[in-house]
């Protein structure tokens, strides 16, 4: 009895648009690529649309204007091109491509989601998860250790981007070791000048030099990128992009305990007057699709400076 007097504390998580830039968007219907064939694509690209509607910020064009104006010009949205000139077209500034890439409609319910962001303007390049999280301020260490990781990952992959062999370019001549020619053949790095005696320690006392430092590639992404920069005084030059600026593929199993707690707190608020909480939420399919579209938009926004701070709300026990 005592114990009903205490309230539950519960946590709502905030969602916003991070990127002023991209505040008008349309999606595309998107394509079935699973092996379930019953799954109706449009039903999971409404779904997608009424979720990302929902987040502050965002002007999402209704998916049936969207068909309206691709039937009318003939656009399949098949290229980039085809999905920059829709774009233009409807006035937005974004196209969201999407494909269900996974899907089984039974206990336990799966589904994996492949999403693609394309900005209209070609100047607009990519947005990395990591990109305007507090990364050397005072709230640094309550980023999540999944979204610290996700963003290692992706600046790991872009830094390797420069390391990977080039299949087309001609082997060394003359030389039987190619990576000996290599190294011959770049650049050295410069040695600092010294001013005044060293010091103990300096690795320049006793007449000895520092160990060289090897010259960092053409392209190689500084994890400074993932700050955005102070405004400019003049407008950028463009530099044109051909790849989606946003990409995420995530996949969520009704197995999952951390997929299973989301879905607990989400359903907390939430005003369903169905009976079956949220086992039943989930249990029904056109919940579970919306969950797991919910569920990729926050993720994707979290990665990129989009979580707010939560609301806290207080609940009694119905003993009480």
């Amino acid at each position: 009895m005592g114990c009903s007097a205490i309230p539950e504390t519960k946590r709502q998580p905030q969602f916003h648009n991070p990127f002023p830039q991209l505040s008008k968007v349309a999606i595309i219907p998107f394509n079935n690529q699973s092996d379930a064939p019953t799954l109706n694509a449009d039903d999971v690209t409404i779904a997608y649309y009424g979720q990302l509607q929902r987040i502050r910020g965002f002007e999402v064009v209704p998916v049936g204007v969207v068909l309206r104006a691709m039937e009318a010009s003939g656009n399949r949205g098949r290229d980039l091109e085809e999905i920059r000139k829709l774009g233009e077209t409807l006035g937005v500034d974004a196209v969201v491509v999407g494909s269900i890439t996974d899907y089984t409609p039974y206990y336990p319910k799966r589904m994996t989601l492949a999403i693609n962001w394309y900005a209209v303007n070609p100047g607009f390049h990519a947005i990395p998860p990591g990109y305007g999280l507090p990364w050397g301020t005072a709230d640094e260490e309550f980023i999540p250790e999944s979204h610290v990781w996700e963003a290692e990952f992706a600046l790991a992959k872009e830094q390797l981007l420069t390391q990977t062999p080039d299949p087309n370019a001609k082997p060394p001549q003359n030389s039987n070791d190619p990576l000996a020619q290599q190294m011959e053949s770049a650049p050295k790095p410069t040695q600092p000048e010294v001013n005044g005696p060293a010091s103990i320690g300096d690795p320049l006392a006793d007449g000895n030099s520092p160990p060289p430092v090897p010259p960092l590639p053409n392209g190689w992404p500084d994890p400074r990128g993932f700050v955005p920069p102070p405004p400019s005084p003049t407008r950028p030059p463009l530099l044109p992009y051909s790849g989606p600026i946003i990409s995420q593929i995530c996949s969520y199993d009704e197995n999952d305990t951390d997929f299973t707690e989301l879905a607990q707190d989400h359903y907390a608020f939430i005003d369903d007057a169905r009976i079956g909480g949220w086992q039943g939420y989930l249990d029904r399919s056109d919940d579970f699709i919306r969950f797991c579209c919910y569920t990729h938009i926050t993720e994707m926004l979290s990665l990129r400076g989009g979580a707010g701070k939560s609301k806290v709300a207080l609940r009694w026990h119905d003993s009480r």
